[in-house]
């Protein structure tokens, strides 16, 4: 079907922050498979991982104990200091996963009600029906109503927009610590905290969609550490499984006993290949000093967006995001999608955004010269660039 928008590429091979046509032309590759590509392609680690498991035995489905499961969910609960974990395969349906959950946890209070789930502007949290009602993008709805009812959307990072909506319907908050979609925009500590005291203060709980921001992208584990605060349930995939499919739902004991047999599943979930890889991307992230070389080399990506950014400023109007989940916004006049295929055609992969952006999404172990070499063809791109005619 015609779903996707393809770019007329074909790549047979990886090797790090590099993908390779059957022609042997090299692109470096400042996508990562939209923020999947974790530790890059063909990471020796992750390679190991998938042929020792695929050796031994495939799927068995959630009718029986699953080991690596119960590995990675004991790492991914002392990371985040939550106590559950359910597996599914996406980052859509981790988020449907933790919607069910919060609106569950509210039902076994005695709370029936509680079933509003409070969203941002600019969000997305996936395609599926529940989930496009989640996300606030019209044009993502057109054609598949009606739209399940129990969402509602309040101003982007805007705290009086929130506490104003905030009310004994409400189940949950659900917020991207730092948008993907929308435009790499970051919510910032404050906010968070806010959201934090807010659900506190009306009994509601707090849902991170870290499905692309999570797993090391914005230089900690998961976006929201750097507020201090702590989500009731955690939304994650995307790199989880560094290019493998595989998602998770991190929730406290108190919310995730609500969920009882019977009440979720999935026959593919947290099957064994999907938990080798995962539980090798940890193990690669948790090295000592891993995340704070991420940061280091992020740091380096970004000023060279805001140099770029200060050279032209008629043609950049914000560099924004955190870590290695930048956004460039493009000024007004300037197509932001032409540029991203002119950099496609100079051989740098780079992914579109909302509001008119370029994001900026490398493998973690992108080097400096990589981040450098990037970064010379975006401004020799940008300069290049005609404006929009108007029609």
């Amino acid at each position: 079907m015609k779903t996707y928008g393809r770019a007329d590429l074909a790549f047979v091979r990886g090797e790090g922050s590099w993908l390779v046509t059957e022609d042997g032309t090299r692109y470096l590759d400042c996508a990562s498979g939209i923020a999947v590509n974790t530790l890059g392609h063909s990471h020796p680690a992750l390679v190991a991982a998938l042929k020792a498991q695929a050796d031994q035995l495939w799927h068995t489905s959630n009718l029986y104990r699953i080991p690596g499961q119960e590995r990675v969910a004991k790492k991914l609960a002392a990371l985040t200091g939550l106590d559950q974990v359910y597996f599914c395969n996406s980052g859509a349906e981790a988020n449907e996963a933790a919607v069910k959950i919060a609106r569950r946890a509210a039902f076994e209070k005695g709370e029936p009600e509680r079933t509003t789930i409070l969203c941002a502007t600019g969000s997305f949290h996936g395609r599926t029906l529940g989930m496009l009602a989640a996300t606030d993008k019209q044009s993502n709805r057109t054609g598949f109503g009606p739209m399940p009812e129990g969402f509602a959307h309040v101003t982007f990072g805007n705290l009086n927009a929130l506490r104003a909506a905030m009310g004994p319907h409400v189940a949950a908050i659900m917020i991207e610590p730092v948008q993907g979609e929308g435009g790499a925009r970051d919510t910032h500590e404050d906010y968070l905290r806010g959201v934090r005291s807010a659900a506190d203060e009306f009994g509601s709980l707090v849902i991170a969609d870290e499905v692309q921001s999570g797993i090391g992208r914005t230089g900690t584990l998961f976006a929201y550490e750097a507020s201090g605060i702590r989500p009731d349930i955690i939304a994650v995939a995307k790199g989880l499984g560094g290019g493998f499919p595989v998602g998770a739902v991190i929730a406290s004991e108190e919310v995730g006993n609500a969920m009882t047999p019977g009440t979720h599943g999935s026959t593919f979930a947290g099957n064994p290949l999907a938990m080798a890889v995962a539980e090798a991307v940890l193990e690669e992230l948790s090295k000592p000093g891993f995340l704070e070389d991420v940061r280091r080399r992020a740091a380096l990506l970004c000023d060279a967006l805001e140099t770029i950014a200060t050279r032209h400023p008629d043609r950049i109007s914000e560099v924004r995001g955190r870590g290695f989940l930048r956004g460039v916004r493009i000024a007004e006049g300037f197509d932001a999608g032409a540029i991203v295929a002119a950099m496609r055609d100079a051989r740098l992969l780079t992914a579109p955004a909302g509001e008119n952006t370029v994001r900026f999404l490398p493998p973690l172990i992108i080097s400096e010269d990589e981040i450098k070499r990037a970064a010379d063809i975006f401004e020799t791109t940008l300069v290049a660039a005609q404006p929009e005619m108007d029609t």
